[in-house]
């Protein structure tokens, strides 16, 4: 079976329709998309901005060993996920995981899988910036 499973970091902006485009297989009936963005408040205090930093040479490799073991673990042909780093605004994409399988309990676990590993394997850290002036580095939640 042609499985691919990609992870990236990406400092430039993520296209969620690009990478929408790299899930498309003929064989797969379900794709499921998560976007993970910036929202504008966090525990009751407005945000402005926050800069995600990460260990990078890690990160990537962890986050590829959390996309392999999804294709291995779920019946799924194609996995895309990309996480930002640096400074982002609020409403942009801080990360995309994109999943196309034959069906879709397949689909929506592998997707599941993927960000929960994300968010508590890879050496990425959030440093968030409040409306107050004052700024804070968040533990993955």
């Amino acid at each position: 079976m042609d499985v691919r499973a990609h992870f990236r970091l990406n400092d430039h902006g993520i296209d969620a329709a690009a990478l929408r485009r790299e899930l498309e297989d003929a064989h797969c009936g379900a794709v499921i998309a998560f976007d993970g963005v910036v929202r504008d408040h966090h525990d009751g205090r407005r945000v402005s901005e926050l800069r995600y930093e990460a260990f990078a040479e890690l990160a990537v490799s962890e986050g590829r060993a959390v996309v392999d073991e999804a294709a291995i673990k779920f019946a799924v042909r194609r996995i895309v996920c990309e996480h930002r780093i640096g400074l982002l605004g609020i409403g942009e994409i801080a990360v995309y995981v994109g999943v196309a399988a034959a069906h879709r309990e397949a689909a929506f676990a592998a997707c599941r899988y993927v960000i929960d590993e994300i968010k508590s394997r890879l050496p990425i850290w959030k440093h968030e910036h409040y409306a107050d002036g004052a700024a804070e580095w968040i533990h993955p939640d």
